[in-house]
């Protein structure tokens, strides 16, 4: 079969473009950020590491950029807090009317397996949000007795809608709550009661 010269260029223009634009796609798109123990090392020192539930991503502090919460084990966690610029907190000794982390951190788990365990949360900044080199805010959640989470809305102070970390706990009963910033701080509660 025979084409006229001015077609048979035109496809091949239009082939040759084709190949050069899917040869440059993956150059472009962005790879999703690894979540590994390197990782939340560099972000919040050497006695962090993971514990095998998955990290989660949601818009924690409503600021419009993703946040990242990783469940994991911390030996020490105020150790590397002035060098790896994040906050200790206890939200859960808080509600119940002492949250001091200098002192709270210090408590033993009735569970040996769970001690250390903690939420890493990483407030995003920027296009690159919570994996930006430098993101918002860091946090360490300590004290928390949970065995799995799971992030939701949650209404908040108002009735506003906020994403929270809903937490199924290790207690004997298997309680369930949820932790989520009030605008200031990470604030603990359980089910059933007031978010006010």
């Amino acid at each position: 079969m025979w084409l006229p010269r001015s077609l048979l260029l035109i496809v091949m223009t239009h082939l040759w473009l084709g190949s050069l634009l899917a040869a440059q796609q993956p150059a472009t798109a962005s790879a999703e950020p690894v979540v590994d123990n390197a990782f939340v090392q560099k972000q919040f020192g050497a006695t962090c590491s993971l514990i095998g539930l998955a990290p989660m991503v949601a818009d924690l502090d409503g600021d419009g950029v993703e946040d990242a919460v990783i469940p994991a084990r911390c030996t020490n966690p105020m150790m590397d807090q002035a060098e790896n610029n994040f906050e200790v907190v206890d939200p859960y000794n808080s509600y119940f009317g002492y949250g001091n982390p200098k002192v709270t951190t210090q408590f033993s788990t009735e569970d040996p397996d769970r001690r250390g365990y903690v939420l890493l949360v990483i407030h995003g900044a920027g296009p690159e949000a919570w994996h930006a080199a430098t993101p918002k805010a860091k946090f360490i959640v300590v004290n928390l007795p949970f065995r799995q989470i799971t992030v939701k809305k949650v209404a908040g102070k108002r009735k506003k809608k906020v994403q929270g970390v809903y937490v199924e706990e290790t207690s004997a009963d298997q309680a369930t709550s949820v932790i989520f910033w009030d605008g200031k701080k990470y604030r603990y509660q359980p089910m059933g009661s007031s978010m006010e």
